[in-house]
């Protein structure tokens, strides 16, 4: 029997390369959406969206607070992206997610529409169980605490030490290792300390941390209730 229940997903750059170009293209377009609207140069709009990120977490949280900007109008924008260019069906990370027994869990800052399109196109939708966006978090983002408060909530589950938090970045993990979820890193990025597990790509995951269950090929999954 696994220790963990519910497996925390992130989406960008964690369920994919982040080499191959689909965030640099959502980052461009999150400049020109921001030096349209603020009316500035894409030189004040960079140092802007890097001043958000640090202080907020998202670039759409400091536009929010700070200028009034539509949240759903933003999330249309940047991310309207030819997805089908930078991704290919993954057959690894689709297997990998049908043998694992825990609750299958999307954790996004994105919207529920970009995660959709993106699990469409690696071909892994109907290995997921629940997608928890920014949206449905209330413009609560990782790495607000609140953020993961809430999306445990979401999941139905009341331990957080149940939980495994897979993401890109440390900051994104270390709110949720606070909490007593286990912690993994995936890519390059030097770990903080507090981090349990690093994996170079998605699909070692299973193969890298103990107690997290997957069935024989041939055995049927077990549906976990929501």
């Amino acid at each position: 029997m696994s220790i963990y229940r519910i497996l925390f997903l992130d989406l960008d750059d964690t369920l994919y390369p982040s080499t191959c170009g689909l965030w640099q293209a959502i980052g461009d377009r999150i400049i020109t959406f921001m030096t349209d609207r603020l009316d500035i140069s894409s030189q004040k709009a960079n140092e802007l969206r890097k001043d958000y990120y640090q202080a907020y977490g998202t670039t759409l949280n400091g536009l929010r607070l700070h200028h009034n900007v539509d949240p759903l109008d933003y999330l249309d924008f940047v991310h309207d992206v030819p997805i089908d260019a930078f991704l290919q069906p993954d057959p690894a990370l689709r297997e990998m997610l049908t043998n694992v027994v825990q609750k299958r869990v999307i954790f996004t800052n994105a919207s529920c529409d970009h995660a959709e399109r993106v699990l469409n196109r690696l071909d892994i939708a109907k290995q997921i169980d629940q997608v928890i966006d920014i949206i449905t978090l209330d413009y609560h983002n990782k790495p607000e605490p609140s953020a993961y408060s809430r999306a445990l909530s979401l999941t139905g589950e009341i331990d957080p030490s149940a939980c495994l938090l897979v993401d890109d970045r440390s900051r994104n993990l270390i709110p949720g290792g606070a909490m007593g979820m286990t912690t993994v890193l995936v890519g390059e990025e030097d770990p903080d300390p507090s981090i349990d597990f690093q994996i170079n790509i998605i699909t070692q995951l299973t193969h890298t941390v103990p107690g997290l269950d997957h069935l024989d090929k041939c055995t049927e999954r077990t549906t976990l209730e929501e």
